[in-house]
């Protein structure tokens, strides 16, 4: 049996003797008091240490605490916020003790830092290269490396005066701008690199070059990386230990490969089971419930209220750390052991039936866009059949998002066809009768853009409905109560703001718009690509639901090749503007003919 500790292991690497790179001890950040409530820690009880060259993947739901650790890494904390306690220590230096000046002349060279997005975080009205030049000005680097730098980077850059750094960022493809903020990063050659979500919405492809150029720059200058990720299949790629948060604290640690394919923590354990396989279709499920908010942790174990092995021991005290392998594998939870012992059983459903194929709701034929004169679709056609789930695949500027907008109206300079339930389509919305813009209806890869932040969840939802219909007062709010309670929130929802939503609650609410007005089509533009996979999981059983229930076609528009095997029926491959492949889900992820869509498939990260 695995004995208990007195606390979480703070060793994640076995690099050999020496100080490690990065040691946090005992970190607790906190929320001041108010007259309405005490003092709440946001962050409690963090430790871990990483080695050089090595990289620490925490991962872990929206609020756990992931980002506010982040940037206790850089001494920085976020407005309302406060250290509570504890030491972050680079190289043995404790940089919360370390003054504003201090830590001012730190950053940038000793400890760096990558956001999710490079876009808003480089200066739009720079060129590159002047916002590179500059981080060697102020941190005292070698402006001569420059041209090292970039090629560290994967970016196309010889004699350091080449369309990259001649190009301003919004001039850049997204991975361009995140492999810009990589050698932003790595310019001074720091200490350590935190990198906050910096693949999330890159396509597989994209993905694959950005963590290949992470992993090389931290082995070959032994830089220590914590990467912050929900994507847990990019954290088992990349990083060499894992460290979990529940509720602000770490709830288990240990080598990557041990910690996902035995997780010792109910919690860990339930990622797991709602990650999409590339192997199978089968059925996802989200955790019921969400996490507690700071401050309102229950008693004894915080994950008790969600979890299926919870004990009555679970509700008298908070559990101690269980260490389950002799590699210094540890979660804490009074039945780790037990968990552990199931080494992965059970964490995959069965597998999800395919309905039975119905006549086409949609026919796209002979599509072609272009932008400027340079084509960006080409001749595509393609069939979206009665309850059916199309998914279109393809790498970042395929033409993907295009030719979705093409379908919905948004986008009316395009030559073709597209027949909906046996009409031809006009390009563009103002031409298309109410009828099919009421059953055509489209859901935007971001909740937060797509939200009126001035209106409430009622007001939004209820606007579709208004526009479409001339219901009584009384039936329009029972309509928009239903259409929450569809998408599994309560009708109590109607009085907020979207400001007062998760990012998961608010892709629900854009699901309760298009769905409130009885659409019979739905096409849906990388809704889950920022989510958390707990809560991605959560909306597939969703829609999945829904499309059973009401006979929605969906057209699924995403990047992430494992959620195709789970939601969709045939997949459309498509590069550079054409359909390069298409067919059954099973038949094209299994035996792809083309190489692109080969390629694709390998640069999907996994667990392996």
């Amino acid at each position: 049996m695995a004995a208990p500790s007195e606390d979480i292991p703070v060793t994640t690497a076995e690099a050999g003797p020496g100080t490690p790179r990065l040691a946090v001890e005992n970190l607790r950040i906190v929320m001041a008091a108010t007259r309405r409530r005490p003092e709440a820690d946001v962050v409690d009880q963090v430790s871990f240490t990483v080695q050089p060259g090595h990289v620490l993947g925490l991962v872990g739901e929206s609020g756990s605490g992931k980002t506010t650790v982040a940037l206790a890494l850089l001494g920085l904390v976020k407005r309302g916020l406060a250290v509570g306690g504890g030491r972050v220590l680079i190289d043995g230096r404790d940089i919360l003790a370390l003054s504003e000046h201090e830590l001012q002349k730190l950053r940038g060279k000793t400890v760096a830092y990558v956001p999710q997005d490079p876009g808003s975080a480089l200066n739009p009205v720079l060129k590159v290269g002047t916002q590179l030049r500059e981080v060697f000005s102020i941190h005292g680097g070698n402006p001569e490396g420059l041209t090292q730098v970039m090629a560290e980077a994967g970016l196309e850059d010889q004699k350091g005066s080449g369309p990259i750094l001649a190009s301003y960022p919004h001039q850049l493809s997204g991975g361009q701008q995140q492999r810009v903020a990589l050698a932003m990063a790595f310019a001074c050659r720091p200490r350590l690199i935190v990198l906050d979500e910096p693949t999330t919405g890159l396509d597989v492809t994209t993905q694959r070059r950005v963590l290949d150029t992470v992993r090389g720059l931290c082995r070959t200058y032994q830089v220590a990386a914590v990467y912050i990720s929900h994507d847990l299949a990019v954290v088992a790629e990349i990083a060499d230990h894992v460290a979990v948060m529940y509720s602000g604290r770490l709830i288990e640690i240990g080598a990557a490969g041990e910690a996902f394919a035995s997780p010792a923590h109910p919690y860990t354990r339930g990622l797991m089971r709602a990650i999409p396989s590339m192997e199978s279709s089968h059925e996802l499920h989200g955790m019921a419930g969400s996490p507690p908010r700071p401050g309102n942790r229950p008693a004894g174990c915080s994950f008790r209220p969600r979890c299926e092995f919870a004990v009555a021991e679970c509700e008298l005290r908070e559990p101690a750390p269980v260490v389950v392998s002799g590699t210094g594998h540890a979660a804490r939870c009074v039945r780790a052991a037990e968990v552990t012992a199931l080494s992965g059983t059970a964490l995959l459903a069965r597998e999800r039936a395919a309905p039975p194929a119905g006549q086409p709701v949609l026919t796209i034929s002979d599509v072609s866009v272009s932008y400027t004169n340079k084509p960006v679709l080409r001749d595509v056609s393609l069939d979206v059949g009665a309850r059916q789930s199309v998914a279109i695949v393809g790498t970042s500027g395929s033409g993907k998002t295009t030719l979705a907008r093409c379908v919905v109206g948004l986008h009316k300079d395009w030559t073709g066809t597209i027949t909906f339930d046996g009409k031809q389509l006009p390009p563009g919305v103002r031409g298309r009768t109410q009828d099919q813009l009421r059953k055509i209806q489209f859901v935007a890869q971001n909740p937060y853009g797509s939200l009126n932040p001035r209106q409430t969840i009622g007001q939004i939802i209820g606007e579709p409905l208004a526009h479409f219909t001339k219901l009584p007062a009384r039936e329009h709010d029972k309509q928009v109560g239903d259409a929450l309670t569809s998408v599994a929130l309560r009708e109590s929802f109607a009085t907020r703001y979207p400001d007062e939503l998760s990012g998961g609650e608010r892709q629900r609410v854009a699901l309760a718009r298009a769905l409130v007005v009885g659409p019979e089509l739905l096409v849906c533009d990388e809704i889950t690509s920022a989510l958390d996979v707990s809560v991605q999981a959560a909306i597939v059983e969703l829609l999945l639901r829904l499309q059973a229930e009401r006979g929605l076609s969906l057209l699924f528009i995403t990047h992430n090749l494992p959620l195709v095997r789970s939601i969709a029926d045939d997949v459309t491959v498509i590069s550079a503007g054409q359909i390069c492949e298409h067919g059954p889900v099973t038949q094209v992820l299994t035996a792809p003919k083309q190489a692109y869509t080969r390629q694709l498939i390998a640069d999907v990260p996994g667990f392996g």
